[in-house]
Protein backbone atom coordinates (compact mmCIF):
# COMPACT_ATOMS: atom_id res chain seq x y z
CA UNK A 1 0.00 0.00 0.00
CA UNK A 2 1.36 3.57 -0.93
CA UNK A 3 2.03 5.93 1.64
CA UNK A 4 -0.25 8.76 1.29
CA UNK A 5 2.39 12.29 0.60
CA UNK A 6 2.21 14.53 3.35
CA UNK A 7 0.67 17.80 2.87
CA UNK A 8 3.51 20.48 2.88
CA UNK A 9 3.66 22.97 5.69
CA UNK A 10 2.26 26.66 4.67
CA UNK A 11 3.24 29.70 7.09
CA UNK A 12 1.68 32.79 6.08
CA UNK A 13 4.24 36.00 6.40
CA UNK A 14 2.07 39.61 6.33
CA UNK A 15 4.11 42.61 6.02
CA UNK A 16 6.95 42.50 3.08
CA UNK A 17 9.20 44.84 4.73
CA UNK A 18 12.75 43.75 5.77
CA UNK A 19 11.94 41.73 8.57
CA UNK A 20 9.15 39.78 6.61
CA UNK A 21 11.11 39.14 3.65
CA UNK A 22 13.89 37.77 5.89
CA UNK A 23 10.98 35.73 7.66
CA UNK A 24 10.00 34.30 4.65
CA UNK A 25 13.50 33.21 3.31
CA UNK A 26 14.05 31.26 7.09
CA UNK A 27 10.88 29.78 6.35
CA UNK A 28 10.97 28.95 2.42
CA UNK A 29 14.95 27.57 3.34
CA UNK A 30 12.92 25.25 5.48
CA UNK A 31 10.76 23.13 3.39
CA UNK A 32 7.73 25.48 4.25
CA UNK A 33 5.06 26.84 1.82
CA UNK A 34 5.55 30.47 2.34
CA UNK A 35 2.58 32.80 1.15
CA UNK A 36 3.45 36.61 1.84
CA UNK A 37 1.05 39.87 2.23
CA UNK A 38 1.06 42.69 2.13
CA UNK A 39 -1.33 45.93 1.47
CA UNK A 40 0.68 48.23 -0.90
CA UNK A 41 0.99 47.30 -4.26
CA UNK A 42 4.59 45.99 -3.94
CA UNK A 43 7.14 45.11 -1.05
CA UNK A 44 9.69 46.87 0.08
CA UNK A 45 8.68 50.54 -0.38
CA UNK A 46 9.95 52.20 3.04
CA UNK A 47 13.20 50.25 2.11
CA UNK A 48 13.45 51.79 -0.74
CA UNK A 49 12.64 54.90 0.35
CA UNK A 50 15.42 54.78 3.21
CA UNK A 51 18.14 54.22 0.76
CA UNK A 52 17.09 57.43 -1.55
CA UNK A 53 20.26 59.05 -0.17
CA UNK A 54 22.67 56.09 0.26
CA UNK A 55 21.41 52.66 1.38
CA UNK A 56 22.84 52.56 5.06
CA UNK A 57 22.83 48.63 5.68
CA UNK A 58 24.68 48.52 9.20
CA UNK A 59 27.56 49.67 10.81
CA UNK A 60 31.19 48.12 11.32
CA UNK A 61 31.70 49.37 15.20
CA UNK A 62 32.15 46.19 17.69
CA UNK A 63 29.56 43.83 19.12
CA UNK A 64 29.08 45.14 22.12
CA UNK A 65 28.92 48.88 21.15
CA UNK A 66 26.70 48.10 18.46
CA UNK A 67 24.28 46.42 20.79
CA UNK A 68 24.64 48.81 23.11
CA UNK A 69 22.66 51.26 20.58
CA UNK A 70 19.33 49.77 21.58
CA UNK A 71 19.39 51.00 25.05
CA UNK A 72 16.77 49.24 27.51
CA UNK A 73 16.55 46.84 25.18
CA UNK A 74 19.61 45.89 24.05
CA UNK A 75 19.64 42.16 25.46
CA UNK A 76 16.38 41.32 23.80
CA UNK A 77 17.56 42.79 20.60
CA UNK A 78 20.73 41.65 21.58
CA UNK A 79 19.42 38.04 20.97
CA UNK A 80 18.30 38.53 17.42
CA UNK A 81 21.95 40.12 16.54
CA UNK A 82 23.21 36.89 17.65
CA UNK A 83 21.98 34.67 15.40
CA UNK A 84 22.80 37.38 12.59
CA UNK A 85 25.22 39.37 13.42
CA UNK A 86 26.00 42.77 11.42
CA UNK A 87 29.47 41.11 10.06
CA UNK A 88 26.56 38.31 8.95
CA UNK A 89 24.65 40.63 7.38
CA UNK A 90 27.32 41.73 5.28
CA UNK A 91 27.87 37.88 4.06
CA UNK A 92 24.31 37.53 3.24
CA UNK A 93 24.67 40.71 1.05
CA UNK A 94 27.56 39.87 -0.47
CA UNK A 95 25.53 35.80 -1.38
CA UNK A 96 23.52 37.96 -3.01
CA UNK A 97 25.89 39.71 -5.64
CA UNK A 98 26.14 43.37 -3.87
CA UNK A 99 29.10 44.27 -2.71
CA UNK A 100 29.77 46.29 0.06
CA UNK A 101 32.16 48.77 2.05
CA UNK A 102 32.61 50.76 4.99
CA UNK A 103 32.31 54.69 4.70
CA UNK A 104 34.56 57.06 6.76
CA UNK A 105 31.72 57.36 9.72
CA UNK A 106 31.72 53.18 9.96
CA UNK A 107 28.68 52.88 8.15
CA UNK A 108 28.22 49.97 5.66
CA UNK A 109 26.95 50.70 2.38
CA UNK A 110 26.67 48.61 -0.89
CA UNK A 111 29.34 49.94 -3.40
CA UNK A 112 26.78 51.81 -5.49
CA UNK A 113 24.60 53.44 -2.73
CA UNK A 114 21.51 51.80 -3.86
CA UNK A 115 18.92 49.49 -1.97
CA UNK A 116 16.84 48.80 -5.55
CA UNK A 117 19.55 46.85 -6.87
CA UNK A 118 19.56 44.46 -3.81
CA UNK A 119 16.09 44.15 -3.48
CA UNK A 120 15.44 43.04 -6.73
CA UNK A 121 17.93 40.24 -6.23
CA UNK A 122 16.67 39.35 -2.98
CA UNK A 123 13.08 38.99 -4.89
CA UNK A 124 14.37 36.85 -7.09
CA UNK A 125 15.99 34.57 -4.73
CA UNK A 126 12.61 34.33 -2.83
CA UNK A 127 10.46 33.86 -6.04
CA UNK A 128 12.92 31.31 -7.21
CA UNK A 129 12.33 29.58 -3.34
CA UNK A 130 8.73 29.18 -3.78
CA UNK A 131 7.28 32.46 -1.84
CA UNK A 132 4.35 33.60 -3.51
CA UNK A 133 3.49 37.23 -3.48
CA UNK A 134 -0.31 38.52 -2.59
CA UNK A 135 -0.12 42.04 -2.97
CA UNK A 136 -2.70 44.78 -2.22
CA UNK A 137 -4.21 42.52 0.58
CA UNK A 138 -4.62 44.61 4.44
CA UNK A 139 -4.85 42.34 7.17
CA UNK A 140 -7.94 42.99 9.01
CA UNK A 141 -7.08 40.52 11.69
CA UNK A 142 -9.03 36.46 12.72
CA UNK A 143 -12.18 35.45 11.24
CA UNK A 144 -13.16 31.50 11.65
CA UNK A 145 -9.88 30.67 13.35
CA UNK A 146 -7.79 31.78 9.91
CA UNK A 147 -6.84 35.37 8.72
CA UNK A 148 -8.74 37.82 7.45
CA UNK A 149 -7.56 39.81 4.35
CA UNK A 150 -9.31 42.69 2.38
CA UNK A 151 -8.13 41.98 -1.41
CA UNK A 152 -8.61 43.23 -4.62
CA UNK A 153 -12.05 41.07 -5.28
CA UNK A 154 -12.90 40.94 -1.89
CA UNK A 155 -12.60 39.95 1.92
CA UNK A 156 -11.20 36.53 2.14
CA UNK A 157 -9.87 34.03 4.99
CA UNK A 158 -6.57 32.38 5.17
CA UNK A 159 -5.39 29.77 7.24
CA UNK A 160 -1.49 28.24 7.82
CA UNK A 161 0.21 26.16 10.31
CA UNK A 162 2.16 29.44 11.17
CA UNK A 163 1.96 33.04 11.05
CA UNK A 164 4.70 35.95 11.27
CA UNK A 165 3.24 39.39 11.18
CA UNK A 166 5.87 41.97 10.55
CA UNK A 167 3.98 45.06 9.27
CA UNK A 168 6.05 47.83 10.60
CA UNK A 169 5.64 50.76 12.87
CA UNK A 170 3.50 54.48 12.17
CA UNK A 171 5.96 55.98 10.37
CA UNK A 172 5.67 56.87 6.57
CA UNK A 173 2.03 55.57 6.69
CA UNK A 174 1.55 56.15 3.50
CA UNK A 175 4.27 53.34 2.36
CA UNK A 176 2.36 51.09 4.06
CA UNK A 177 3.49 50.77 8.01
CA UNK A 178 0.48 52.67 9.29
CA UNK A 179 -0.17 50.66 12.97
CA UNK A 180 -3.42 49.61 12.33
CA UNK A 181 -2.44 46.27 13.48
CA UNK A 182 -2.06 47.47 17.15
CA UNK A 183 -6.10 47.29 18.06
CA UNK A 184 -6.04 43.97 16.58
CA UNK A 185 -4.01 42.65 18.51
CA UNK A 186 -4.79 44.08 21.76
CA UNK A 187 -8.33 42.55 20.76
CA UNK A 188 -6.55 39.15 21.20
CA UNK A 189 -5.14 40.31 24.50
CA UNK A 190 -1.69 41.39 23.50
CA UNK A 191 -0.04 43.66 25.40
CA UNK A 192 0.99 46.48 22.99
CA UNK A 193 2.90 50.17 24.02
CA UNK A 194 1.85 53.48 22.49
CA UNK A 195 3.24 53.68 19.12
CA UNK A 196 5.49 57.21 19.67
CA UNK A 197 7.96 58.70 17.18
CA UNK A 198 11.76 57.87 16.98
CA UNK A 199 13.98 59.76 14.94
CA UNK A 200 12.03 62.31 14.57
CA UNK A 201 12.35 66.41 14.30
CA UNK A 202 11.00 68.76 17.14
CA UNK A 203 8.87 71.84 17.10
CA UNK A 204 10.17 75.05 18.71
CA UNK A 205 8.57 78.48 18.92
CA UNK A 206 10.61 80.63 16.50
CA UNK A 207 10.30 83.97 15.78
CA UNK A 208 8.28 84.54 12.34
CA UNK A 209 11.60 86.49 11.38
CA UNK A 210 14.07 83.70 12.21
CA UNK A 211 11.86 80.83 10.69
CA UNK A 212 11.20 82.89 7.55
CA UNK A 213 15.10 83.53 7.44
CA UNK A 214 16.97 80.35 8.51
CA UNK A 215 14.51 77.54 7.19
CA UNK A 216 16.11 74.97 5.72
CA UNK A 217 19.50 76.27 6.79
CA UNK A 218 21.89 73.51 8.15
CA UNK A 219 23.86 74.04 11.51
CA UNK A 220 27.48 71.87 10.58
CA UNK A 221 30.16 71.37 12.79
CA UNK A 222 28.19 71.71 16.34
CA UNK A 223 27.04 69.83 19.12
CA UNK A 224 23.89 69.30 21.29
CA UNK A 225 23.25 68.28 24.52
CA UNK A 226 19.87 66.73 26.36
CA UNK A 227 18.74 65.26 29.35
CA UNK A 228 18.00 61.42 29.61
CA UNK A 229 14.80 60.60 31.58
CA UNK A 230 17.20 59.99 34.93
CA UNK A 231 18.39 63.69 34.47
CA UNK A 232 22.15 62.67 32.49
CA UNK A 233 22.93 65.09 30.35
CA UNK A 234 23.96 63.69 26.95
CA UNK A 235 26.36 65.11 24.36
CA UNK A 236 26.54 64.79 20.92
CA UNK A 237 29.00 66.35 17.88
CA UNK A 238 27.09 66.18 14.64
CA UNK A 239 24.62 68.28 12.55
CA UNK A 240 21.47 69.30 12.12
CA UNK A 241 18.85 71.14 9.95
CA UNK A 242 16.36 74.44 11.16
CA UNK A 243 12.85 73.50 10.33
CA UNK A 244 9.78 76.47 9.97
CA UNK A 245 8.77 74.33 12.86
CA UNK A 246 11.82 73.74 14.98
CA UNK A 247 15.02 71.12 14.13
CA UNK A 248 15.50 68.08 12.35
CA UNK A 249 18.09 66.09 11.22
CA UNK A 250 21.01 63.85 12.49
CA UNK A 251 22.34 65.11 15.34
CA UNK A 252 18.59 65.11 16.62
CA UNK A 253 17.82 62.03 15.29
CA UNK A 254 20.41 60.69 17.88
CA UNK A 255 19.18 62.24 20.78
CA UNK A 256 15.55 62.06 19.69
CA UNK A 257 14.71 59.25 22.25
CA UNK A 258 15.84 61.16 25.34
CA UNK A 259 14.04 64.39 24.47
CA UNK A 260 10.79 62.71 23.69
CA UNK A 261 10.64 60.41 26.91
CA UNK A 262 11.57 64.09 28.45
CA UNK A 263 8.67 66.07 26.85
CA UNK A 264 6.39 63.31 27.78
CA UNK A 265 7.29 63.62 31.20
CA UNK A 266 7.35 67.32 31.48
CA UNK A 267 5.52 68.72 28.58
CA UNK A 268 8.32 69.96 26.86
CA UNK A 269 12.35 70.06 27.61
CA UNK A 270 15.48 72.45 27.06
CA UNK A 271 18.64 71.29 24.86
CA UNK A 272 21.51 72.84 25.07
CA UNK A 273 23.27 73.64 21.04
CA UNK A 274 27.47 74.03 21.61
CA UNK A 275 27.87 76.26 17.99
CA UNK A 276 31.70 75.65 18.62
CA UNK A 277 32.35 72.20 19.37
CA UNK A 278 35.93 72.51 18.70
CA UNK A 279 36.57 75.57 20.71
CA UNK A 280 36.75 75.27 24.33
CA UNK A 281 35.17 77.62 27.20
CA UNK A 282 38.17 79.46 27.88
CA UNK A 283 39.19 80.14 24.17
CA UNK A 284 35.52 81.10 23.28
CA UNK A 285 35.28 83.43 26.31
CA UNK A 286 38.68 85.18 25.07
CA UNK A 287 37.78 86.08 22.01
CA UNK A 288 34.29 86.99 23.18
CA UNK A 289 35.50 89.58 25.28
CA UNK A 290 38.75 90.92 23.32
CA UNK A 291 38.67 94.45 22.36
CA UNK A 292 36.50 94.70 19.32
CA UNK A 293 36.53 98.48 19.11
CA UNK A 294 34.10 100.07 16.75
CA UNK A 295 33.06 96.61 15.35
CA UNK A 296 29.33 95.73 15.93
CA UNK A 297 29.64 92.60 18.29
CA UNK A 298 28.02 90.29 15.19
CA UNK A 299 31.04 91.23 13.31
CA UNK A 300 33.27 90.65 16.19
CA UNK A 301 32.26 87.18 16.77
CA UNK A 302 32.49 86.12 12.71
CA UNK A 303 35.90 87.81 12.76
CA UNK A 304 37.17 86.06 15.85
CA UNK A 305 35.49 82.41 16.04
CA UNK A 306 33.57 82.23 12.59
CA UNK A 307 30.23 82.99 13.76
CA UNK A 308 27.86 83.70 10.96
CA UNK A 309 24.66 83.11 9.12
CA UNK A 310 22.31 80.40 11.29
CA UNK A 311 24.64 80.70 13.77
CA UNK A 312 24.57 84.51 14.25
CA UNK A 313 20.55 84.54 13.55
CA UNK A 314 20.55 81.73 16.62
CA UNK A 315 22.20 83.67 19.53
CA UNK A 316 19.86 86.74 18.10
CA UNK A 317 17.46 84.30 18.41
CA UNK A 318 18.00 83.12 22.00
CA UNK A 319 19.31 85.60 23.84
CA UNK A 320 17.40 88.82 25.32
CA UNK A 321 19.39 92.10 24.68
CA UNK A 322 21.23 92.41 27.97
CA UNK A 323 22.57 88.70 27.23
CA UNK A 324 23.66 89.08 24.33
CA UNK A 325 25.45 92.97 25.11
CA UNK A 326 27.03 91.15 28.18
CA UNK A 327 30.24 89.59 26.75
CA UNK A 328 30.59 86.60 29.96
CA UNK A 329 26.73 85.52 29.03
CA UNK A 330 27.59 85.66 25.88
CA UNK A 331 30.42 83.54 25.78
CA UNK A 332 28.54 80.66 27.64
CA UNK A 333 25.73 80.81 25.06
CA UNK A 334 27.75 80.20 22.25
CA UNK A 335 28.89 76.80 24.21
CA UNK A 336 25.31 75.79 25.70
CA UNK A 337 22.78 78.14 24.16
CA UNK A 338 19.56 76.82 25.45
CA UNK A 339 16.90 76.09 23.31
CA UNK A 340 13.25 74.34 24.73
CA UNK A 341 11.77 71.78 22.22
CA UNK A 342 7.61 71.65 22.89
CA UNK A 343 6.71 68.70 21.09
CA UNK A 344 8.00 66.08 18.65
CA UNK A 345 7.29 66.10 14.96
CA UNK A 346 4.06 63.77 13.78
CA UNK A 347 4.71 60.51 14.12
CA UNK A 348 4.07 59.73 10.19
CA UNK A 349 7.02 62.15 9.41
CA UNK A 350 9.56 60.03 11.63
CA UNK A 351 12.11 58.10 10.19
CA UNK A 352 10.60 55.28 12.37
CA UNK A 353 8.62 54.56 15.61
CA UNK A 354 9.07 53.05 19.27
CA UNK A 355 6.21 51.62 20.79
CA UNK A 356 4.58 48.46 19.78
CA UNK A 357 4.28 44.50 20.95
CA UNK A 358 5.75 44.25 24.44
CA UNK A 359 8.86 41.97 25.00
CA UNK A 360 6.84 40.23 28.32
CA UNK A 361 4.20 39.38 25.61
CA UNK A 362 6.20 37.52 23.45
CA UNK A 363 6.61 33.67 24.85
CA UNK A 364 10.33 33.96 23.35
CA UNK A 365 13.33 35.82 21.70
CA UNK A 366 11.89 34.37 18.44
CA UNK A 367 9.03 36.69 18.66
CA UNK A 368 6.00 34.06 19.60
CA UNK A 369 2.73 35.85 20.92
CA UNK A 370 1.77 34.63 24.68
CA UNK A 371 -1.38 34.92 23.86
CA UNK A 372 -1.41 33.41 20.08
CA UNK A 373 0.51 30.42 20.00
CA UNK A 374 1.93 29.80 16.53
CA UNK A 375 1.65 33.43 15.65
CA UNK A 376 4.98 35.24 15.56
CA UNK A 377 5.82 39.01 15.48
CA UNK A 378 9.12 40.52 13.92
CA UNK A 379 10.39 44.27 12.97
CA UNK A 380 9.04 47.35 14.14
CA UNK A 381 6.03 46.18 15.54
CA UNK A 382 8.49 45.34 18.59
CA UNK A 383 8.39 47.46 21.03
CA UNK A 384 12.42 48.38 20.62
CA UNK A 385 13.82 51.64 19.07
CA UNK A 386 17.46 52.11 17.76
CA UNK A 387 19.03 55.30 16.07
CA UNK A 388 19.98 55.71 12.07
CA UNK A 389 23.33 54.25 11.48
CA UNK A 390 22.16 50.86 10.26
CA UNK A 391 20.98 49.64 13.66
CA UNK A 392 17.77 49.58 12.65
CA UNK A 393 17.48 47.65 9.51
CA UNK A 394 19.87 45.06 10.99
CA UNK A 395 17.44 44.19 14.10
CA UNK A 396 14.56 44.40 11.61
CA UNK A 397 16.84 41.24 9.74
CA UNK A 398 17.70 39.96 13.04
CA UNK A 399 14.13 39.89 14.12
CA UNK A 400 12.69 38.78 11.11
CA UNK A 401 15.31 35.72 10.72
CA UNK A 402 14.74 34.97 14.38
CA UNK A 403 10.48 34.94 13.80
CA UNK A 404 11.17 32.80 10.62
CA UNK A 405 13.29 29.87 12.75
CA UNK A 406 10.70 30.12 15.82
CA UNK A 407 7.57 29.30 13.08
CA UNK A 408 9.79 26.59 11.87
CA UNK A 409 10.64 25.46 14.82
CA UNK A 410 7.15 25.65 16.28
CA UNK A 411 6.08 23.77 12.94
CA UNK A 412 8.33 20.82 13.98
CA UNK A 413 6.70 20.67 17.22
CA UNK A 414 10.02 22.32 18.56
CA UNK A 415 8.16 24.99 20.15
Amino acid sequence: MNAIPETPRRAIVVGGGPAGLMAAEVLSAGGVQVDLYDAMPSVGRKFLLAGKGGMNITHSEDFEAFAGRYGKRRVEVGQWLDGFTPRQVREWIHGLGIDTFVGSSGRVFPTDMKAAPLLRAWLHRLREAGVRFHMRHRWLGWRDGGLLFAAPDGERVESADAVVLAMGGASWPRLGSDGAWAPLLGEQGVEVAPLVPMNCGFETAWSEHFAGRYAGAPLTTVALAAEDGDGRKIYRKGQFVITASGIEGSLVYTLSAAIRDRIQRDGRTTVWIDLLPDHDAARVAEEVMRPRGAKSMSSHLQSRLGIKGVKSGLLHEALRKEEYADPARLAAAIKALPLTLERPRPIAEAISSGGGVRFEALASPAGMLRALPGVFVAGEMVDWEAPTGGYLLTACFGSGRAAGQGALDWMKGGA
